[in-house]
């Protein structure tokens, strides 16, 4: 009965204590909230202020593994490089071994009083600071009283003989090694796997067990910590793939580079780093794994500073850009389950994959006029395929995006993901109006326009064409680049569009009146030159979303064309 009581203590603690560091991290998050992606954004422009900003950002939310999968995001979403985002992960791996020195600090005897102090702030005291405060000490109060359990169940089962016998059987420099990486993949958390060792050595006998046998497992530890970031990036873009491959080589090459100093240099051998280590907290062996945690990432990340644009290379080789095929590709390439995580980053690459939508919309406008003017209906094929894609698009960015609207969101976000709303829905009525443009092709079957329209008809047709792609190009890249400059060009070459639709239409009835064009033709010039209109209305409204509103020109014909669209 004592051994299964001790058994129920030790599984109780360690789950409290993972549970406390996941509690008290996520708690870090959403107190920093915003200001921790704004600093990851603006202070990361230099190597030297993103390798900082790394470290100060992972002390705060005691997490690599969090700090990775942002990183993730903003380099998917296109606002940070590789390379800085691998100067933050190195920076990051130093930031994260705070949490191992907190735990050193041997608190647990007064834990109780943080968790009555983090129920307290997080209960009765009103105020939303006040409540992210006291789940802050609530976590760290769980932590603690974790580290206690497991010294309760370490005395009923007399763990240090199976903590010795167990250490023995990973004697083997690369079998201990691969044994900390395992541990660490699978709770996916170096703070939390190197805190549980802490933990049982301290908590089994002290003085029983020395910080050289578990030497090699803490670098295999230190090595598994990039596995957050592996299982972000998987289903995930290039981009995340690119990161996630960054991650590992930097942690792989850091310990190798870490290894062969020790085996190189007689005063940097495994046992003179560990010497040097125990001397600095004697019989403490909780404190000497903090420290000899600290020291190699710390001289890891040192060694690999120089290294950082020849591993970002090396990942843009084995994950090269994306081709065309793939960006047409009815999957989600910038958006996954994974980066609701972290909604304000979504939103980031919510627009990113809008933006890859518009371009396909664009594109088959494009590919669907040049198919009418040739009387190739081949290329109407393509045009169909693609437009599949961007109804798919349609479908998965909406529901992306009505899950965003429930998450915690600045201001700022929350109206930048109502007008994704509207600015989804312009693309994908661009993309119809492509579709409706390949059916005209597909109605003359082949026959030569010239046989059933003008030239001068046709001749204005290409006019009206030419400038609502023009407008079409402009609105996207005032959109992509937030460019307030081109608005007025925009809504300039949209009135142009409009005034063409009326002369043009006025034309052809009179072309028809004196037999210049045959009916058939007639009706097709009349429709198509109505979707080329209603093309540059919706392109007007995607431009002027960076305003947060529709054009004053396009709201009345949105309002007026809205309801005849919806057939």
């Amino acid at each position: 009965m004592e051994v299964l009581y001790g058994m129920f203590l030790l599984l109780g603690g360690i789950g409290l204590f993972l549970y406390g560091i996941n509690f008290m991290t996520a708690s870090l998050k959403a107190f920093a909230g915003d200001k921790l992606r704004n600093a990851l954004e603006r202070m990361t422009k230099k190597p030297l202020l993103a390798f900082l900003t790394g470290i100060l950002v992972t002390a705060l939310i005691q997490s690599s593994g969090a700090t990775s999968v942002m990183l993730v995001g903003f380099v998917n979403a296109g606002l940070m490089e590789m390379s800085r985002a691998l100067y933050v992960m190195l920076g990051a791996n130093i930031g994260t071994t705070i949490t191992a020195q907190i735990i050193a600090f041997k608190v647990e005897r007064i834990a109780p009083l943080f968790l009555f102090l983090g129920v307290v702030f997080s209960t009765f005291i009103r105020g939303r600071t006040a409540k992210k405060a006291g789940n802050i000490i609530l976590g760290f109060g769980m932590l603690f009283v974790g580290i206690y359990l497991v010294g309760m169940a370490s005395t009923a089962l007399n763990l240090s003989t199976v903590i010795g016998n167990f250490l023995a059987n990973f004697s083997n420099p690369l079998l201990s090694l691969l044994f900390g990486f395992a541990i660490t993949a699978i709770i996916q958390s170096s703070s939390a796997s190197i805190g549980i060792l802490q933990v049982l050595l301290v908590s089994s006998a002290a003085g029983t067990f020395n910080l050289s046998s578990v030497f090699y497992m803490i670098l295999g530890m230190n090595i598994g910590a990039a596995s957050p970031v592996v299982i972000a990036s998987l289903g995930a873009s290039r981009g995340s793939k690119r990161t996630a491959l960054s991650s590992v080589a930097a942690k792989v090459i850091g310990t190798a580079l870490f290894l062969l100093i020790t085996l190189l240099f007689p005063l940097f051998t495994n046992t003179t780093v560990v010497a040097f280590i125990e001397r600095l907290s004697p019989g403490d062996i909780t404190r000497q794994i903090a420290n000899l945690h600290l020291f190699f990432n710390l001289v890891s990340s040192l060694l690999l500073l120089p290294l950082v644009k020849p591993i970002s290379a090396f990942s843009y080789k084995c994950f090269p850009e994306l081709p065309e095929l793939e960006m047409e590709s009815q999957k989600l390439l910038y958006l996954s389950p994974e980066v609701l995580l972290n909604p304000s980053i979504a939103v980031a690459q919510a627009k990113r994959e809008i933006l890859r939508m518009a371009r396909l919309a664009e594109e088959n406008l494009k590919l669907s006029l040049h198919a009418f003017f040739e009387s190739n209906e081949d290329e109407t094929e393509r045009v169909y395929e693609r437009e599949k894609t961007i109804n798919y698009l349609n479908h998965e960015i909406t529901g992306i995006l009505i899950a965003l609207h429930g998450k915690n969101l600045s201001p700022h976000d929350l109206e930048r993901l109502g007008m994704m709303f509207h600015v989804t829905s312009d693309v994908e009525r661009l993309g119809d109006h492509a579709e409706n443009v390949a059916d005209y092709t597909v109605q003359i079957g082949g026959a030569k326009l010239s046989t059933l329209m003008s030239a001068p008809a046709i001749e204005e047709l290409h006019t009206i064409a030419d400038k609502t792609l023009l407008v079409v190009k402009m609105a996207i890249e005032a959109y992509d680049r937030e460019q307030f400059d081109l608005l007025p060009s925009i809504s300039e070459a949209e009135e142009e569009v409009d005034q063409l639709q009326e002369t043009l239409i006025a034309h052809h009835i009179e072309r028809l009146k004196n037999d210049q064009c045959d009916p058939q033709g007639g009706v097709i010039f009349t429709d198509l030159v109505t979707d080329l209109e209603r093309c540059s209305d919706h392109a007007i409204n995607i431009a002027y979303s960076i305003n947060g509103e529709k054009s004053t020109v396009a709201v009345k014909k949105y309002i007026m064309t809205r309801g005849e669209e919806n057939d």
